[in-house]
């Protein structure tokens, strides 16, 4: 039986409930890699790799969604702060699972910039693409301006990631990085 793997890859800077919405639509698939981006490819600013993967975790315990996994899949792939591509992720995945069908998970954002990917076209003939918009409009963006302004942030994250941003990461934020997605 071919396994089906979705691949939804985001900044997660930080995980929202936005990024909750998606997730729990997904549960038809085998399994959901949640892939951080190691270096944005339109220069994001971004906390750090690390710490981002940490907080996925904790999103994924919080979610207890039984197909979630964090992927560093990036990481591996990196050479210095180069950005690693969708279709470079996609092929070296395939590569590693040559009989998965695998699923590329694009949210709104990405998905009106979707001409602008590295082998756009190659992707949609190799891969399925699966255009999944958030039903919860809370974004990464609300997160961070809320750290910065020193507001509540409970109601627009997970209960644990909630508790990390408040206790080890509200240094990595500032005002320029609101600006980001």
């Amino acid at each position: 039986m071919t396994a089906s793997i979705a691949v939804f890859g985001s900044a997660f800077n930080p995980p929202s409930l936005g990024h909750k919405s998606v997730l729990e639509r997904l549960q038809r698939f085998d399994r959901v890699l949640l892939l951080p981006s190691y270096a944005h490819a339109w220069g994001k600013v971004m906390i750090d790799y690390d710490a981002r993967c940490e907080l996925v975790d904790a999103f994924i315990g919080d979610l207890n969604l039984p197909n979630l996994e964090l992927s560093r899949l990036e990481q591996e792939m990196a050479v210095g702060n180069e950005p690693i591509t969708t279709y470079a992720v996609l092929s070296k995945l395939q590569q590693q699972t040559p009989d998965a069908e695998l699923t590329f998970v694009i949210g709104p954002d990405n998905f009106l910039n979707f001409a602008k990917f590295y082998n756009c076209q190659e992707i949609v003939k190799k891969w399925q693409i699966l255009a999944c918009p958030e039903t919860v409009s809370i974004r990464s963006t609300n997160l961070r301006d809320n750290i910065v302004n020193k507001r509540s942030i409970s109601h627009l994250t997970t209960p644990t990631v909630a508790r990390m941003l408040d206790d080890r990461t509200r240094y990595c934020f500032h005002e320029t990085s609101t600006k980001d997605q």
